[in-house]
């Protein structure tokens, strides 16, 4: 029993260092589930360690991957009756890799490089101006550690979405008169003063088109972190704003429902499998028109939502750009802004020549850039004009 004590204390470790709130007091209750009767088959050993370890839904996916990962021995059974699992990070054969990056590094740990005390200073000023170059760094020529420094800065940047009023009202100390709160309290008193209202307020709806093809791989990414923070507001944020996103290759796919996970990594784990032609082609003129189609009504709220494009603008199926002109003309006319994120611009001799470009530009509201840390400043700052 001491090695399975052991070995769950392992692995406790492993999924709070991943990010799940597995305190001492669970991991002993779980000790106390599994030999009170847990062990009768696997599938009852993983539902009493979830049962005593998770107490979110939303965990639920993170403790699946760690636990097929760290309880992978193919005579799991056998050994857990017999007491005798080895440590898990003794094997030698290689597990497959998460799709989670913070349960990766639990469980893989990197070795720390040995420090050397005449570099430390050396150091010290190299990351400082890795930090300083790294809002104008390209997201597609960043390398791993400089991608998960990007996304760290994208989750604290703070959405400034402009906010708009509603036919609702809500109590306030200043406004106008709201009669009828007025006269229901004059009827329960002989003298009151009259009970004032204004309008309720709530931020601007927000409908993503993310280009998925080849070239927009990454930068598209950028922007489904930005929705996914957007749907998983913090307590304190205040009102949250109505967020759609769609992506597109060769299809249109809605995958606001797979962005609603609060965890990033689960949540664009979920995007990816949910789409069949990510990394494919592009046809940028038949998904808007499929969007104006089935989506424009549904989700537009009434022509008050700001539409987001993310593409390059590089149309395959049409060479002439008039279908494309036309999709484009008719999503602009049934949303309050259309802005076109194009990462292109990062060329300081951009000009548009190709016949989506052309096409596009007329349409569009606003045509910014979208390639790194700057400029998503600059889309908040847009957002919140």
């Amino acid at each position: 029993m001491d090695r399975l004590a052991e070995n769950l204390l392992h692995f406790g470790r492993v999924l709070r260092t991943a990010g799940l709130p597995v305190g001492t007091d669970r991991l002993l209750l779980a000790a106390q589930a599994l030999e009170a009767g847990g062990l009768a088959s696997r599938a009852d050993f993983k539902a009493t360690l979830a049962t005593c370890l998770v107490d979110r839904p939303e965990h639920r996916p993170l403790f699946d991957q760690a636990f097929h990962i760290f309880w992978r021995d193919p005579d799991l059974l056998g050994r857990i009756m017999a007491l005798l699992l080895p440590q898990a990070q003794g094997r030698s054969a290689a597990p497959p890799a998460p799709e989670n990056r913070r349960l990766a590094e639990a469980l893989f740990p990197a070795e720390p490089a040995t420090p050397r005390t005449e570099q430390i200073d050396i150091e010290a000023r190299l990351d400082a101006a890795d930090r300083e170059l790294l809002q104008h760094r390209d997201f597609d020529t960043m390398t791993a550690a400089e991608w998960a420094a990007a996304r760290q800065a994208l989750a604290a940047l703070q959405p400034r979405l402009a906010w708009q009023l509603t036919r609702r009202h809500a109590p306030a100390p200043r406004g106008r008169i709201a009669w009828r709160a007025t006269l229901r309290t004059e009827a329960r008193r002989d003298f009151a003063l009259p009970t004032r209202e204004r309008a309720r307020q709530r931020p601007r709806p927000l409908v993503l088109l993310a280009d998925i093809s080849g070239s927009m791989g990454r930068y598209s990414r950028v922007l489904l972190h930005l929705a996914q923070g957007l749907l998983n507001p913090a307590a304190d944020a205040g009102a949250a704003p109505v967020v759609e996103a769609f992506v597109f290759g060769t299809r249109l796919t809605r995958i606001t429902r797979q962005l609603k996970s609060r965890d990033p990594d689960v949540a664009l784990a979920a995007a990816s499998a949910a789409v069949p032609d990510w990394a494919g082609g592009t046809r940028i003129a038949q998904s808007l028109h499929a969007f104006n189609r089935d989506w424009s009504r549904r989700v537009l709220g009434g022509g008050a939502a700001t539409v987001l494009l993310v593409s390059d603008g590089l149309e395959r199926e049409a060479p002439d750009g008039a279908q494309l002109a036309f999709e484009a003309q008719r999503l602009r006319l049934c949303c309050r802004e259309l802005i076109w994120l194009n990462p292109l611009l990062r060329f300081d001799g951009f000009e548009p020549r190709a016949a989506g470009v052309k096409a596009l530009l007329p349409q569009v509201s606003r045509h910014l850039p979208v390639h790194n840390l700057d400029s998503l400043d600059q889309l908040l700052a847009a957002l919140a004009r």
